[in-house]
């Protein structure tokens, strides 16, 4: 315990370590139990499958580093699917005149959302939550606009949009892995490299002494929850062309995968402490477990959140421990009131 004590207390880097470290326990046993799961293709199509969470949870980092949460991004992905899926069908919108339209409505949908957080002081759980609902019903509202029925998903999309999950550079690495990459880099710019990085983090740490300080925070926590809308589009953008089809209730059961890797990776839910690189391994042991389990252990798919969950709360249970705080100090004063109860007794 005293060593993983030393290595917490080293910071964020010591953190990304011991998920390394949980990768390749994860790739040990897995590929140890089925051969198969360490094939180059088998892994890209886990990532593929899992990609969604890989890009929202990158920019939901920067929301809580603020000190927030952002529960309704996943449903800012079905959003930005039927949308496309009918301006593109019925209302006569070129492929990409349709993604352009969804990115701004999810955009201001984002900015709605962090309008209310930030300059009306409404907790972020409560709004964010508030707008999953809300926005899960908009997008069920616009499928009744189309000519197809609302149970049924819009498909037959144009090659040049399909391009985005079919083409793999090399023949080996899929194109939509690259727009993560990217998007990996431009988060990790962002929040570690710039001043704006610097304020997400101050105004976590603490938002009045930030604005003592000349940092407008109000517009800084706004923008976090506009970048966590613009990568909800584009995920849903990525999702839809990855799956060939567009549903309103696309990605919406993303949220507690999201919620674990940021928290896994090192992000404080209090705010002023978070890491993009941390978020990104962390999103790729989720998506390794929830591949892994099915194809070397024959669980089932429906049974997977158990395991997510389960290590969502020993993460946070072993940081505690580990760094001496929290259920530590509870438990130590509850033994330390019984011994003194049972000597007094005596």
């Amino acid at each position: 315990m005293d060593k993983v004590k030393k290595l917490l207390s080293r910071g964020q880097a010591s953190w990304n370590l011991i998920l390394i470290a949980l990768l390749v326990l994860e790739f040990v046993i897995f590929g140890a139990a089925n051969p198969k799961f360490l094939r180059p293709q088998l892994l890209f199509t886990a990532v593929n499958d899992n990609l969604a969470v890989f890009m929202l949870a990158l920019f939901v980092t920067l929301v809580m580093c603020t000190g927030g949460i952002d529960i309704q991004v996943a449903s800012l992905v079905g959003l930005t699917s039927i949308i496309i899926g009918v301006a593109w069908q019925d209302f006569g919108f070129s492929i990409w005149g349709a993604c352009a339209l969804a990115t701004v409505v999810v955009c201001l949908c984002g900015a709605l959302s962090g309008f209310f957080i930030a300059y009306c002081r409404v907790q972020a759980m409560v709004i964010t939550l508030g707008g999953s609902f809300l926005y899960s019903g908009l997008a069920l509202l616009v499928s009744t606009l189309s000519s197809t029925a609302s149970y049924e998903s819009i498909s037959g999309f144009p090659d040049d949009f399909k391009f985005i999950a079919n083409y793999q550079v090399g023949g080996v690495i899929p194109f939509q892995i690259l727009i993560y990459a990217a998007m990996l880099v431009v988060a990790f710019i962002l929040l570690h490299k710039t001043k704006y990085g610097r304020k997400i983090i101050l105004t976590g740490v603490n938002q009045s002494a930030a604005e003592y300080s000349g940092i407008h925070t109000r517009r800084v926590i706004m923008s976090t929850y506009v970048l966590s809308a613009l990568a909800a589009a584009i995920a849903g953008i990525v999702l839809t062309a990855y799956l060939g089809t567009a549903k309103s209730d696309l990605g919406g059961d993303l949220t507690m995968d999201i919620i674990t890797a940021v928290v896994l990776g090192g992000t404080l839910s209090t705010g002023g402490k978070g890491s993009v690189i941390g978020t990104a391994l962390a999103s790729l042991a989720i998506a390794l477990l929830r591949f892994g389990l099915p194809l070397c252990f024959k669980i089932g798919t429906q049974y997977l959140d158990i395991p997510v969950g389960i290590l969502l709360v020993a993460v946070i249970v072993g940081r505690s421990a580990a760094t001496n705080t929290g259920i530590v100090p509870w438990l130590r004063s509850l033994f330390a009131r019984k011994g003194s109860s049972k000597a007094s007794a005596q």
